[in-house]
């Protein structure tokens, strides 16, 4: 076997640096998982690796950094008990209709097309949500960074929230990023490569691969080329859009460059103590700014997230400049202290030319348009990642990856290639 990894370092999407108190190192990318996540914590595991608990553990008040102001409550800050009545109401509908949805085989519901047209902002008017309610909607949905709830298939995420034994927008913290961890995210890419040693080939990006009866051909950058049985591609499905692929299933390919990947962009600061714990804040939050969100990594380090209707802003901004406006978002949300950071780490994904993106963002319509083929494999071009699950968690590399190998190891039971 053989590893093709366009970086010069393992990970993809999944980043640390050592932490300045020599403490849990600090995640620049993917570091949130939880209960629902069986097969990543099944590695985690197996790596001999340690679980502690997120942000969600965190006392103190959730901050909302809304237009007309900052507020600090334990839920979306609804005017009155109508408004806070309404979003139940709201949520309830979500799952009930969750409920209804098959998780492995969306397809399969009687009103799949209508679910898929319909964003989750045009089906909360179209149960009579009060402007309340889908204004929260909105504030949550772009806190992940996956885009607008007008712009999100609620097929899509009726698909992702009954993986989740409580589909309740107020549970998805608590099943989806409850844990971390202990030894950093990227631990788990770094062992996996200990043990494959020399058989990865960093800085070795793929330009094409060529399909045929008898096995593949991958041709490099460097121009060297490459001949498998068998090859696994774990390439984002933005950066995978970019490669020229000849002679792999025409519907598998297309099923394949109908997704959509959410551009986006993380921020990480670090202090000597959580200064936001001064204020009675947790350190998450959830706004209408720049930031649509941050959450605590640990004591003194805090995690936000641009989403891909504001990165455009940031990118906007000279680059010498970013930083500062970022901080000026702390500073609004969680005082001086927050605008003064030891170390301030920005990511692009939106730009970094081995990823174009974030996590998956599936538009209204796009479920049906990538159809029943999403996650299959057909040998032997077979491809993973964490697109090709219900969400772009860490979850969804880890379980594809696996089903993608065991496949192709047992149809070719001899050496093969994981172009990267």
């Amino acid at each position: 076997m053989l590893v093709l990894e366009a970086r010069d370092r393992v990970g993809g999407r999944v980043e640390q640096v050592a932490a300045l108190d020599g403490g849990r190192p600090i995640q620049l990318g993917g570091e949130l998982v939880g209960p629902v996540h069986t097969a990543y914590l099944g590695l985690v595991d197996e790596l001999e690796l340690s679980l502690e608990p997120t942000y969600t553990a965190v006392p103190g008040e959730t901050t909302y950094d809304l237009l007309e102001g900052v507020f600090r409550a334990d839920g979306f800050p609804f005017a009155g008990e109508v408004e806070l009545a309404d979003y139940a109401r709201v949520q309830e509908l979500f799952v009930e209709l969750a409920q209804s949805v098959d998780p492995a085989d969306p397809w399969s519901h009687p009103e799949a097309r209508k679910l898929d047209d319909a964003s989750i902002g045009v089906w909360a008017r179209s149960v009579g949500a009060l402007p309340s309610t889908v204004r929260a909607l909105e504030v949550g949905s772009l806190s992940l960074a996956a885009g607008s709830a007008e712009r999100t298939s609620l097929l899509s995420e009726l698909r992702k929230a009954a993986i989740a034994p409580d589909p309740s927008f107020d549970a998805y913290y608590e099943h989806w990023e409850s844990l971390q961890v202990a030894e950093g995210s990227a631990e788990v890419a770094l062992r996996m490569a200990a043990e494959l040693g020399e058989r990865i080939r960093l800085g070795e990006e793929v330009r094409s691969v060529e399909v045929g009866a008898g096995g593949c051909t991958i041709a490099a950058v460097s121009r060297e080329r490459f001949e498998a049985e068998v090859v696994v591609c774990a390439l984002p499905v933005s950066v995978l859009g970019n490669l020229r692929i000849e002679g792999a299933d025409p519907a598998r390919l297309a099923s394949l460059r109908r997704q959509r990947h959410a551009h986006a962009a993380k921020l990480v600061t670090v202090y000597e103590r959580s200064v936001w714990a001064d204020l009675g804040a947790n350190g998450l939050s959830e706004g209408e700014h720049l930031l649509a969100s941050t959450w605590p990594q640990r004591d003194g380090v805090l995690s936000g997230l641009v989403p891909p209707e504001r990165v455009a802003w940031l990118l906007a901004t000279a680059e010498d400049e970013r930083e500062s406006v970022l901080h000026e978002e702390l500073r609004r949300m969680y005082g001086d202290a927050a605008a003064a950071p030891l170390a301030t780490y920005l990511r692009l994904w939106a730009t970094d030319p081995f990823t174009r993106g974030y996590v998956t963002h599936w538009w209204p319509g796009d479920v049906l348009r990538v159809g029943p083929l999403h996650g299959t494999h057909v040998p032997p071009f077979y491809v993973c990642g964490s697109d090709q699950w219900v969400a772009g968690y860490m979850e969804g590399a880890v379980r594809t990856g696996r089903a993608a190998a065991a496949s192709a190891l047992g149809a070719k039971d001899s050496e093969w290639v994981h172009a990267r």
